[in-house]
């Protein structure tokens, strides 16, 4: 017996959700996470001295206070840097910046990465879901137009 399933996300999360799937995504698109303070903030510095834009990830919420104040992650590649936080409604929030960029590249650089960290979540949140489900995953395939096949199976 087979099913297959599309998911439209919501995604309503902790800071450490979020999180761990723009680590996930921004590794996988061959970004560079910064690790240390002064690494964020030579990114906020090429945010202030660039084009830059500001983009919400839709159908986003980031819950709890988990997340500090001027808490952001920065992730860079090929001159472009992307800051991710919490905007003053909750919501996830992304901020492109780069030398060399027009606003609609930077848009849409910004809008594949936000679709990318969805991906992510989803798929973090789906493994789990799975597991405390009793399934197993025998088999995980990213197709060339990025879509992900999971093969799981049940033993009863």
């Amino acid at each position: 017996m087979s099913c297959v399933c599309v998911l439209t996300p919501v995604v309503i999360a902790s800071w450490p959700a979020i999180s761990s799937a723009v680590v996930a995504a921004a590794t996988s698109m061959g970004y560079i996470v910064a690790k240390d303070k002064l690494q964020a903030d030579q990114g906020t510095d090429v945010q202030n001295e660039d084009k830059s834009v500001q983009l919400e990830m839709p159908k986003s919420t980031i819950v709890g206070d988990s997340l500090a104040r001027g808490e952001k992650i920065t992730v860079s590649r090929d001159g472009v840097s992307i800051v991710f936080s919490r905007d003053a409604r909750g919501r996830a929030a992304l901020c492109v910046s780069g030398e060399g960029y027009t606003e609609e590249e930077l848009k849409s650089i910004g809008e594949t990465m936000s679709q990318r960290v969805t991906q992510q979540y989803v798929l973090q949140r789906l493994k789990s879901e799975v597991g405390q489900q009793g399934f197993e995953i025998v088999e995980q395939e990213e197709s060339a137009d990025q879509s992900i096949r999971l093969k799981v199976r049940q033993w009863s």
